[in-house]
């Protein structure tokens, strides 16, 4: 699977600026990024310096230089890749960039394909494949608990707590392996009675993992919050209220909002997709109607559903309103529903008293000065259960990962089962077997070139 030969590509994010890093790795880095090099310091070669060294010289093409730069040297075993790793820290110009690659590309060098360099220090033992996952999940984290996830993982938390449970799975395996070596002698080498209690242990773990992933994919992921309600309630003004900027277009004409509009924030760590829809009433406009159609398409898409009405209504038609509410209830009832009373400052203290005494579950709020906005948003985060991420406890991001838990939880309830029902050795040693499988899928003891191919092919070249 692994290649010898040396590999380059950019290591920053493509574009200028003002500082990019070119990353060469393979057995011959050092050597082919010394032909190319000339230190500031006479007569020095990168071949004789000692690994974790930083030199500045030039990038030279035979007797033109290319650039000055900054060249990091990094020796095997003691890399990323667990190769011999050369980067170049070069001026950030694009022409710059692509002069020193295709000067490498022409002299011994291979262009890295996509998640190379990780893939390389997977297959070098630098990284089990969890780890490796978090590398990509690392760099595309884009709020604060999703990269406290991709951090943990990267430092073998995840990976660790399943090894161990495989190890001593594995431990308990090879006893019963050893009953069936023996089996005309009737001996019982595994203590049915621990074995008994690491099942119970390792089920326990595994079940926990699991769940986590609910909390994991929406940390991950972010949660899609559908703000809805009828036209001209200020649906608009509250999504820019949350985002703080003129997202979407605020009007006094009913329907201005025609098509759906969306945006990302962060709220305590975890990332919030809100979505801006069309108001919900009857009309004729077909645009509009359009609009209204993909309304309720996103409310089934969302996690959550704001479901706004201007204080005005709740004052001079409650009981229509009320009516409209179990509507909503009643079609979506599994989603949790935030009911908000907007544009409270058009109404008087003594309406709003009235509005939450008759609505207990109402928020008021007032989009337009800002007013409940800070609240909304702290409900809006006790819908996400942060007290994992509080307790940096393991938390499961990864799809393939939840699947191969599901699998190997299945495997896990079988021989529990077996044990509870007195089952011999050989039948037991199938069930536990798949569920080694299944454990060493995760971290990477079993693995196919199709399965590396999927998971590095997301990543992006350079990584």
């Amino acid at each position: 699977m692994i290649n010898n030969d040396t590999i380059v590509a950019l290591a920053t994010a493509s574009g200028s600026g003002a500082i990019a890093v070119i990353r060469l790795s393979g057995k011959d880095a050092v050597k082919i990024a010394d032909r190319h090099f000339k230190s500031v310091v006479k007569d020095k070669l990168l071949v004789n310096q000692k690994t974790h060294t930083i030199h500045l010289g030039h990038i030279i093409d035979d007797n033109r230089v290319i650039d000055e730069a900054l060249v990091s040297i990094f020796k095997n075993p003691n890399s990323y890749t667990g190769e011999n790793v050369v980067e170049i820290s070069c001026h950030g110009s694009i022409y710059i960039q692509q002069e020193i690659i295709q000067l490498f590309l022409r002299n011994g060098c291979r262009m890295a394909d996509a998640g190379e360099f990780t893939l390389r220090a997977f297959l070098n033992g630098k990284l089990d494949l969890s780890q490796a996952e978090a590398v990509a999940d690392l760099i595309a984290s884009d709020n604060a608990a999703s990269h406290q996830i991709a951090m943990q993982q990267m430092r073998g938390g995840f990976s660790s707590e399943i090894a161990k449970l495989r190890e001593e799975l594995m431990n308990f395996a090879s006893l019963i392996e050893l009953e069936l070596d023996f089996s005309e002698e009737d001996v019982e080498f595994a203590d049915r009675g621990q074995f008994k209690e690491l099942i119970d242990r390792i089920s326990f773990v595994l079940k926990r993992l699991i769940d986590s992933f609910a909390v994991g994919n929406v940390i991950k992921n972010g949660i899609p919050v559908a703000i809805v309600g009828e036209p001209n309630v200020g649906k608009s003004t509250l999504l820019n209220a949350l985002l703080n900027e003129e997202r979407a277009i605020v009007s006094d004409i009913a329907g201005t909002t025609r098509d759906t509009i969306e945006d990302e924030i962060s709220i305590g760590g975890i990332g919030f997709r809100f979505i801006d829809t069309a108001g919900i009433r009857e009309t004729k406009d077909v645009v509009e109607s359009i609009g209204i159609k993909k309304t309720f398409e996103k409310m089934e898409q969302a996690q959550v559903v704001v479901l706004l009405f201007s204080a005005q209504e709740f004052k001079e038609d409650g009981k229509r309103l009320k009516v409209e509410i179990e509507k909503i209830k009643n079609r979506f009832p599994q989603k949790p529903l935030v009911i908000i009373a907007n544009k409270i400052d058009t109404v008087s203290k003594k309406d709003l008293m009235s509005i939450e005494s008759e609505f207990e579950t109402i928020h008021l709020l007032s989009a337009k000065t800002g007013k409940g906005v800070e609240e909304l948003k702290e409900k809006l985060i006790g819908f996400v259960n942060t007290g994992a991420l509080r307790n940096n406890e393991t938390i499961v991001t990864n799809t393939r990962h939840y699947d191969s838990l599901l699998k190997a939880f299945e495997e896990i309830s079988k021989v529990k089962s077996g044990l509870e029902m007195g089952l011999s050795g050989d039948l037991m040693a199938i069930d536990i077997r798949q569920a080694l499988f299944h454990f060493g899928e995760i971290t990477g003891e079993i693995t196919t070139d199709d399965l590396l191919g999927n998971i590095f092919a997301n990543f992006c070249i350079g990584k």
